[in-house]
């Protein structure tokens, strides 16, 4: 799904980067709701570990592979405001360092992977948590279902942009047709990481889910031949083994460096559902050649360094290793700025406005 440069026109490519720009402005300010203690160190380990599973392409039709997107996973674990964060960071440092989707078509690609999956999925997610019994397995179908229709939705914003500013003249039924069947098939991959993902960080830590606050059952008692809500217990103590964050941070980037450095060589070597229907239908005849072509680690492996496996596992250990603390601090500093107008507004009393 990432847009090279060429595909998609310059007046286009300017106004979606307009709208990646504000969308980003926007996530910014609403992220400082969502990150607090629990989601914030959590937050830049969600972007590793989108970069590190896009690394891993799986197949899903004769000659066509695809891989996570992560909106939906994103938007559940740290909030929707927080997810389209996590994604754009993962992007920017796919297009700089791997030369991975184009420099120019940055802006279709934070609109199509970052925002639009992020938000379809989300307010898919809370409209089935609403309507599900209350508990983690309703979290873990909303999640799966989300992610599936957070794909084609992609797919389906791929083909308007194109509609729009596309640099061949295909027919848009076709291109229609094709991006939106093969997405739907990958978009089963993307609900099923995203659904075991979930369910493992909820079996562990389901205070660490954006998603999962505030879906706990509440105990019934039947009063008088009726059933009414329990009074609210007080909550106990949080043992300091869970309230730490140490032993989930340094699974979880664990697991997307031998997810990163050594899994994703035994990924699909197939092009991906959008380089697939590009090269058929002939979208990518005027695609040009990426300006970060001479990155050391473009396509995602080590310049000079010979041995295969070892030159995308570099690169695979280098690009989790970057996205992390890229995100990390981009996190931070929001948290840092939520704590920032927390305090002043603090400072601020009656007395003191009257005075």
């Amino acid at each position: 799904m990432h847009v090279p440069d060429g595909f998609i026109d310059a007046p286009t490519s300017a106004v979606t980067g307009v709208v990646a720009a504000g969308a980003i402005a926007v996530s910014l300010r609403g992220a400082r709701r969502e990150l607090d203690e629990r989601t914030a160190p959590l937050a830049g380990l969600v972007a590793a570990f989108i970069f590190a599973v896009q690394m891993l392409n799986f197949p899903v039709a004769a000659g066509t592979s695809g891989h996570l997107l992560g909106g939906a996973l994103a938007a559940i674990l740290v909030g929707p405001y927080t997810g389209v964060l996590c994604v754009s960071v993962v992007l920017l440092m796919q297009g700089i360092l791997f030369a991975d989707g184009g420099l120019t078509a940055l802006g279709v690609n934070v609109t199509d992977m970052a925002i639009v999956t992020t938000v379809v999925a989300y307010a898919v997610f809370r409209g089935l948590v609403k309507v599900l019994p209350r508990g983690r397995r309703a979290v873990t179908v909303a999640s799966f279902a989300a992610a599936v229709l957070s794909v084609p939705a992609a797919a389906v914003a791929f083909t308007l942009i194109y509609a729009v500013g596309g640099t061949t003249d295909v027919p848009i039924g076709k291109v229609a047709t094709a991006m939106i069947g093969v997405h739907v098939l990958i978009g089963l991959g993307e609900a099923a990481i995203t659904a075991l993902t979930v369910g493992a960080v909820i079996a562990v830590r389901p205070d660490l889910v954006y998603g999962a606050r505030g879906l706990q059952q509440r105990l019934k008692l039947r009063v008088g031949g009726e059933l009414v809500d329990a009074p609210a217990a007080e909550p106990a103590p949080v043992p300091a083994a869970a309230r730490s964050h140490r032993k989930i941070w340094i699974t979880g980037l664990v697991t997307s460096l031998v997810l990163a450095g050594f899994v994703s060589f035994y990924a699909s070597a197939s092009p991906d559902g959008l380089e697939k229907v590009a090269h058929d239908k002939g979208i990518d005849r005027k695609a040009e050649q990426h300006a970060a072509a001479d990155s050391p680690l473009a396509d995602y492996g080590v310049k000079d360094v010979q041995n295969a496996r070892l030159s995308g596992g570099l690169a695979g250990v280098i690009g989790v290793g970057v996205t992390v603390a890229a995100g990390s601090a981009v996190f931070w500093a929001v948290r840092r700025r939520r704590t920032g107008d927390a305090a002043g507004a603090a400072d601020v009393s009656p007395a003191g406005t009257g005075a």
